[in-house]
């Protein structure tokens, strides 16, 4: 069957063949997220791992698999970024050639990164599978060897040196939770930790927007899901690979969903209280974590990836001002007052009372709607919380000011 194409000797193997090349990334205690989902986490940052991501462990292990013959034809792969960075390294490190077809929208961060690995990066598509099928043309076209980002047996057990290491400082860890798309890091990951002790719980985040393998699972086969973009763009995949569907069925013991608010409050967090750096893929475990979307972990020790940190900084802006905004920490609202002398610094001075901070504010006349003798403002604040924003308005609503947050 093809979960048994992948076994534990096999991740053995390549956790030698990543010596001096693969970091033992950390374990890292966070006492922040542990208290909102009730249990002891410790993450596992993969996001510290050279090229950013854990992509390097399955793709340096593919290419340091393959014959002479397979490196000098060159290789192609596709991938949502970290892939490519894990292939173009690997390829490099060999002296071989490496195509890689990504999406159109990638992060221009990890296309940057890609070709400064010396790749040919062909953007194709708006999702993985588009970009995976022009993969798929340009190999029977050149006869490229291709490197497959989740469906490969040697991929798989790359990415699963990752359960041994946390398995090697953490050997008491109840629970593994990691981020799917194609399926293959939570596949590694799973043959190893369960091939060393069956009781660990393995449990697999997907996106709201792009949930295939949940799906696939919960229907009994491999489908095609049709999603919707997402901020976890690196697991953004429709169709889950038949090897890691395989596997999953076996050993993931649930998949649960995140929508894109969790993500980015995740992100937030991470920067904020955990000082690290997180995509939306790297991020999705921990936002499980914060949303209790996973059950039965009461005081467990849970071991949660954070895959990756290869975000765009233009992206990562959005994602931050996003999560302020659903924090309440930051606030927009307009209101309309007088237009005579003092009442633009009267309203200022109740929200300066209120120790909100004015980031940015606007004074209208003309607008649309607005009455002759008043003036539309709008104002974007620094506040502290829900409960400070409803202080606020009670306020202004008190001064007979009519507020409207946008």
């Amino acid at each position: 069957m093809s979960e048994d194409r992948v076994t534990l000797k096999m991740v053995q193997e390549a956790q030698e063949r990543l010596k001096g090349i693969a970091q033992h990334t950390g374990l890292s205690y966070t006492n922040s997220v542990s208290k909102r989902a009730d249990c002891k986490v410790y993450l596992k940052l993969e996001n510290l791992q050279s090229t950013g991501s854990f992509k390097l462990r399955g793709a340096y292990n593919k290419v340091a698999s393959l014959t002479p013959e397979e490196r000098e034809k060159g290789v192609i792969a596709a991938s949502a970024g970290n892939h490519a960075q894990g292939v173009a390294l690997a390829a490099s490190a060999y002296g071989c050639q490496s195509t890689i077809c990504m999406p159109k929208h990638a992060p221009l961060m990890k296309v940057t990164a890609t070709r400064g690995y010396g790749a040919n990066v062909v953007l194709y598509g708006d999702f993985f599978d588009e970009a995976a099928e022009k993969a798929v043309e340009l190999t029977k076209e050149h006869g490229y060897t291709f490197v497959h980002p989740f469906n490969d047996p040697d991929v798989i057990a790359g990415q699963g040196t990752i359960a041994l290491e946390i398995l090697q400082d953490l050997p008491d860890v109840d629970v593994i939770v990691a981020p799917i798309g194609g399926g293959g890091l939570i596949s590694g990951l799973a043959v190893a930790a369960k091939s060393v002790n069956p009781k660990i719980k393995i449990i697999g985040v997907q996106t709201e927007n792009m949930p295939s393998m949940k799906e696939s699972i919960e229907q009994g086969h491999i489908i095609t899901y049709n999603g919707q973009s997402t901020l976890a763009d690196g697991i953004a995949v429709k169709t889950p690979g038949d090897v890691t569907y395989e596997i999953c069925k076996k050993y993931v013991d649930d998949i649960v969903t995140v929508d894109e608010t969790d993500i980015a409050s995740a992100i937030l967090l991470l920067i904020e209280r955990v000082k690290t750096v997180a995509e939306g893929a790297g991020a999705v475990p921990v936002a499980a974590l914060m949303s209790g979307k996973i059950s039965g972990i009461h005081n467990k020790k849970v071991a949660a990836l954070v895959s990756g940190g290869n975000i765009d900084v233009n992206n990562m802006t959005r994602v931050i001002n996003s999560g302020l905004i659903r924090s309440w920490r930051k606030v927009f609202f307009e209101t309309v007052i007088p237009d005579q002398p003092g009442e633009l610094v009267k309203l200022m001075s109740i929200i300066a009372e209120s120790n909100a901070n004015v980031l940015s504010v606007t004074h209208e006349r003309s607008q649309h709607g607005i009455s002759i003798g008043n003036a539309a403002v709008s104002f974007e604040l620094e506040t502290a919380n829900e409960k400070h924003v409803e202080r606020l308005m009670k306020i202004l609503k008190e001064q007979h000011y009519y507020v409207t947050i946008k």
